[in-house]
């Protein structure tokens, strides 16, 4: 830790006991300190948007959802959305492909960050880091969700999906503001401001915006991150209507990247020790927005339409290294520059009414959605002559010239369309209320058609041309026997783009599969007591893998076995007594392949707990603490390698105390307080590589709200 570091966590300190006693002592601020520290809870919220279904409480969905708010991210200083589903007990944060793209393993599963949806819609959000900034609400759906969702455009999300609500306007008016600290250098401010006004307070204006810049705990690894969000909204009674507008840039300069691995597990580097060459950076930038429209026909018969737009810009020079000694860390470097474009547009809109029908209820949902997507890119791979790459090391990494070009895939200046994506669906469904709701029973199918264009990097044409389309079914059932408890089962399924025959060898050569179908059955709980609540998952996922049909006389390529993954799921969250909070839970996952052998990077036990504790006898102080286990995992496909488990503990605390008529709240964290270094993760989809932990990192900030 550094001295800088030292310093301002200690001044933050100094502070929080030397606000005045005086104001503690006057009833209105002993008030003003009471309200602001209720506010400040973190919790989680039993529910969320469930796709098709729109918002829904936990208790009544034939599946496991819940959501994380805004208090959250003020309270931990998250720098992006994969520190915020850190929290998640049943979610693990990777990076995708050699770059900062953050990747999230639900149920074993990859979900990219292009399938994450913003306000119900696919292709909206940022692709590779998402500034947490910008969202009142962080929604979690475990479990296939081809159904409720759509099939998602990056041909991910089969093990869960996430939504991000964008921030809106809400009941109470608020004006924010926001200093903070993170790691070694980096610093940052931000702003929120909300209001509702018109007659009958119809009309709702928010805005908010964040600038942070600065090296991290990982020495030289330096992030600027920039957001600005706006939304309107209007609230007629019967009509409703949001416009919101997103812009996001982030920089990450001196990216630590993963490690490739070659039979061998290498010796850990110090915690923040960074292995990356100085020239590597990225640089994104990401314009979004969506438009939500609605109107009751009757009070229990919704008209509703959405619609989303996104255009994003990526360049950056990635690095690579690859292991080669694991005595003396010698490894082999290499680096890739990209640029690429995003164009992005979805839109949706149906049908949500409810009726009786003799002594049942039906609340029926009707609609469709368009999804598409356009990228241009480029690569020039810069390995060096013949591809060898440059002598580097673990352990003692000199900062070398960028290698030469090696091999430049299409134009590097003005990329032309590499993939282009449409998606179109239908769908149908009706959830029946049997003994006064007290048996939920749903039923629904989706038509799913999925276009895709693939074109060459040499000259732009179409090199194959995808156009399939699949009938995707959801059942569910939920029985509530006694106050409070929720059981409930569903039959759902994922869906995925089949692979085209690229290889002349087979019979099949050219020929387009139809869609990957994932089959997903799970069983569960949950059940509410007091301010608690508990829920339980068992599921089991079996997606078909893909190999030479057998009996077929000349080879065809098709689809051959069976990937499961079956697991359990517990989470329990709530205030146990006033003032005593707790978000925690396990996960247990067995992830197989048919030949026995178990999937690469998916951990068999996950653990998070966190604990929040207000002070009884100290008014507006809170203590907080988190502990957070994964289990061993394999790292390479023979399970011949295997990664340690690990376990951080990260500590904090907030002091709230009232400054005139003005709350403000003063916030320290240090995570992984033993500055323990670990593997934390073996999850790749190309070739065995590991991710190094965080470092030791300490997250300080001061917000007063007027």
């Amino acid at each position: 830790m550094t001295k800088t570091r030292y310093l301002i966590s200690a001044s933050l300190l100094a502070a929080a006991f030397a606000a005045p006693a005086a104001a503690q002592e006057q009833e209105d601020s002993a008030t003003i300190v009471v309200t602001a520290q209720r506010n400040n809870a973190t919790q989680v919220i039993n529910g969320g948007e469930a796709g098709v279904f729109g918002p829904m409480p936990a208790e009544d969905l034939p599946f496991s959802i819940r959501s994380f708010d805004e208090t959250l991210i003020y309270n931990q200083q998250p720098l992006t959305l994969g520190e915020v589903l850190d929290n998640d007990p049943t979610i693990r944060t990777t990076y995708g492909f050699g770059n900062a793209a953050e990747q999230f393993v639900i149920r074993g599963f990859a979900l990219f960050g292009d399938d994450i949806g913003v306000n119900g819609l696919y292709g909206i959000a940022p692709r590779q880091l998402i500034a947490p900034e910008l969202f009142e609400r962080v929604e979690v759906l475990n479990g296939a969700n081809a159904f409720i969702n759509g099939a998602a455009p990056g041909g991910s999300a089969l093990g869960g999906s996430v939504n991000l609500a964008l921030k809106r306007a809400g009941g109470r008016d608020v004006t924010r503001a926001t200093v903070g600290f993170v790691g070694d250098a980096h610093v940052g401010a931000s702003f929120d401001v909300s209001r509702r006004f018109g007659a009958n307070r119809e009309w709702g204006l928010r805005v908010n915006g964040a600038y942070r810049d600065g090296e991290v705990a990982i020495d030289r690894e330096d992030r600027r991150t920039q957001v600005l969000g706006a939304a309107l909204d209007y609230d007629g009674g019967a009509f409703r209507a949001a416009l919101d507008f997103a812009y996001q840039e982030v920089r990450v300069d001196g990216l630590r990247p993963k490690v490739t691995i070659a039979g061998f597990i290498p010796r850990l580097p110090d915690s923040d020790a960074n292995y990356a060459q100085d020239y590597t950076f990225t640089e994104l930038r990401d314009i979004f927005g969506t438009l939500n429209l609605e109107y009751d026909l009757s009070e229990d018969a919704m008209l509703y339409a959405r619609a989303g737009a996104r255009d994003g810009s990526e360049d950056g020079i990635y690095g690579g290294i690859t292991a080669l000694d694991q005595a003396t860390g010698d490894a082999n470097g290499n680096a890739l520059f990209v640029p690429r474009t995003d164009n992005n547009e979805a839109i949706e809109a149906g049908f949500r009414g409810r009726f009786a029908l003799g002594g049942t209820t039906h609340e029926v949902n009707v609609g469709g959605n368009i999804n598409w997507q356009v990228n241009r890119n480029a690569f020039d791979f810069l390995y060096g002559p013949g591809f060898a790459g440059f002598a580097t090391n673990l352990y003692d990494t000199p900062q070398l010239p960028i290698p030469s070009s090696t091999f430049v895939g299409g134009d590097l200046n003005d990329p032309f369309p590499i993939v282009k994506n449409r998606l179109s669906s239908l769908f149908v469904s009706d959830t029946i209320g049997l003994f006064a709701d007290k048996v939920l029973l749903t039923g629904g199918v989706r038509y799913q058609e999925i276009q895709v264009e693939n074109f060459a990097y040499a000259d732009g044409s179409r090199e194959t041309f995808y156009d399939e389309n699949r009938l995707t079914p959801v059942a569910g059932l939920v029985v509530k026997p006694a106050e409070g408890l929720s059981l409930y089962a569903n039959y759902i399924e994922a869906l995925q783009q089949g692979p085209v025959v690229v290889d002349p060898a087979f019979a099949n050569f050219g020929q387009a599969l139809p869609p990957r179908v994932s089959e997903q059955i799970e069983l569960g709980a949950k059940y509410a007591i007091g301010r608690m609540f508990a829920s339980l998952a068992l599921y089991r996922i079996e997606q078909p893998g893909e190999g030479v049909l057998a009996g077929t006389g000349a080879p065809v390529f098709g689809y051959v076995g069976d990937q499961r993954h079956q697991g359990v799921e517990a989470t329990l969250n709530g205030e146990i007594v006033p003032g005593l909070r707790l978000i925690t839970g396990l996960a247990l996952n067995n992830a197989e392949l048919d030949s026995g052998l178990e999937v690469v990077g998916v951990p068999e036990l996950t653990f998070n707990g966190n604990v929040e504790w207000d002070l009884p006898f100290a008014p507006g102080f809170t203590l907080t603490g988190r502990v957070t286990h994964t289990g061993e995992q394999f790292a390479d496909a023979a399970n011949t390698l295997t990664l340690d488990d690990w376990t951080t503990v990260d500590l904090g605390a907030r002091y709230v105390f009232a400054a005139g008529d003005a709350p403000v709240t003063l916030r320290l964290t240090v995570d992984n307080v033993f500055d323990d270094a670990f593997w934390a993760s073996s999850f790749d989809a190309f070739t065995p590589a590991l991710l190094q932990g965080t470092p030791r990192t300490v997250r300080a900030s001061a917000s007063i709200a007027f």
